[in-house]
C-alpha cells in the first residue's frame, strides 16, 4: 500500500467518525512523516553478519581482533578488525553492520569535523561505529563467478568486504564510510 493509499484510508475512515479537522491533523502527519522518511539518511549497504572465526591467522596484536563472518540476505565475506577491548566479539555471534557515508539522520554530508551536541546522529542506534577511508576496489573471476573486494581502512583497522559486484558499484574509491555495528 502506497503513501497516498494510507493516507486517504485513514481519512475516509476518520471522517466517516469524527470532523474534518480530525483530517486535517491526519492529513499533516501523513505529509510530515512522508518528508521526514524522504531526508533520513541513506546508507550504502547493511546486513546481518554471523562471526565465523576470530584472528583464523593467530593473534597479531593486544586488543585487536580480526573477525571473519558471512552476511545473512547477500552472503558477503568480511574480514574487520575491531578493537576487542572496547567490543568484545566471538564465533557464533550474529551483528548489524551497516555502511552509510554519513551520520547525520537528515542525510546531509559529513563534514570531517567533530561537532559536539545534542544532535541526534545514527550513531544513537548503535554500538561500535568507526570512521574509515575506502582505499581500494578489485575485482576477480573465479570459476565463471566474479567477486569484488572492498577495502577500507579505518585508522589502521582494516575491512575487507568481498561479494555481489554490484553492491560493490555504490561504492567509490578514497570514499569516507562510517561502518556501524550493533550485536543481534
Amino acid at each position: 500500500m502506497g503513501f497516498y493509499s494510507l493516507c486517504k484510508n485513514q481519512i475516509e475512515a476518520q471522517n466517516t467518525l469524527q470532523s474534518s479537522r480530525s483530517c486535517v491533523a491526519i492529513l499533516a502527519h501523513c505529509l510530515w512523516f512522508f518528508f521526514s522518511a524522504a531526508r533520513m539518511v541513506e546508507t550504502l549497504f547493511e546486513d546481518i553478519f554471523r562471526i565465523d572465526a576470530v584472528d583464523p591467522d593467530g593473534k597479531k596484536f593486544d586488543r585487536v581482533s580480526r573477525i571473519v563472518a558471512r552476511s545473512e540476505q547477500f552472503d558477503m565475506l568480511m574480514h574487520l578488525d575491531v578493537n576487542i577491548e572496547i567490543y568484545p566479539m566471538r564465533v557464533g555471534e550474529k551483528f548489524m553492520m551497516v555502511l552509510a557515508s554519513t551520520l547525520n539522520l537528515d542525510g546531509t554530508p559529513d563534514t570531517g569535523y567533530y561537532t559536539p551536541g545534542n544532535r541526534k546522529s545514527l550513531a544513537d542506534k548503535f554500538d561500535y561505529v568507526m570512521q574509515g577511508k575506502l582505499y581500494k576496489i578489485s575485482e576477480e573471476t573465479r570459476e565463471k563467478q566474479v567477486k569484488a573486494d572492498i577495502y577500507v581502512s579505518f585508522g589502521g583497522l582494516l575491512m575487507m568486504l568481498k561479494g555481489d559486484p554490484s553492491i560493490a558499484s555504490r561504492f567509490e574509491l578514497d570514499q569516507r564510510l562510517f561502518i556501524l555495528l550493533r550485536k543481534v
